[in-house]
């Protein structure tokens, strides 16, 4: 199974991919592990996508979580699934910091290392305005028109919560050979 996550900012995304990984039992590539050196410090393109590439041709299976829509286009194409976590922004807001108080002085797994949460005014204003701009959602509206079999669009924590729940019977189901 491949499975691209994309959504907002604060959506759950890196939480998601990490259940999904563990069901299908492949690994998960959080793109921000790839796009920021220590300090919040932007890696070069380059480097960033000849990463996300080699983990593509070394994995059968997969689960990618990030946005990153111009960085290696063609995961879109491989992923079975591509989950749009559509989240409304004061939601975002609060995942976010909830995250930084969970992991206060902390390495996130999901994280670039050397990148620490702390409360930013920026990030929050990132997560209320600037993630939100109309040139993001047409990009996501472009790989929904594209791939429409593909699109899982989740819109809060409750759909989430029975996706993952949906999956986790479904490969029980496949693991013990019950046919609906």
């Amino acid at each position: 199974m491949k499975v691209q996550i994309a959504g907002f900012a604060g959506a759950g995304k890196s939480t998601l991919a990490r259940k999904i990984g563990e069901i299908y039992n492949v690994p998960v590539l959080h793109i921000d592990t790839l796009h920021f050196l220590p300090n919040w410090v932007v890696r070069e393109d380059s480097l960033m996508e000849r990463d996300i590439e080699k983990f593509l041709k070394e994995n059968d299976g997969w689960v990618i979580d990030g946005n990153y829509y111009r960085h290696t286009p063609e995961r879109f194409d491989q992923a079975d699934k591509i989950i749009y976590l559509n989240f409304n922004r004061f939601t975002c807001l609060m995942n976010s910091f909830r995250r930084i108080n969970k992991n206060r002085n902390n390495q996130r797994p999901d994280m670039a290392k050397g990148c620490i949460d702390k409360p930013s005014f920026a990030f929050s204003m990132w997560i209320l305005f600037g993630g939100r701009a109309k040139k993001f959602k047409n990009r996501f509206k472009a790989i929904e028109t594209k791939y429409p079999q593909k699109v899982v669009i989740l819109r809060n924590k409750k759909e989430v919560d029975k996706y993952v729940e949906d999956l986790k019977n479904e490969r029980e189901r496949e693991n013990t050979g019950i046919k609906e």
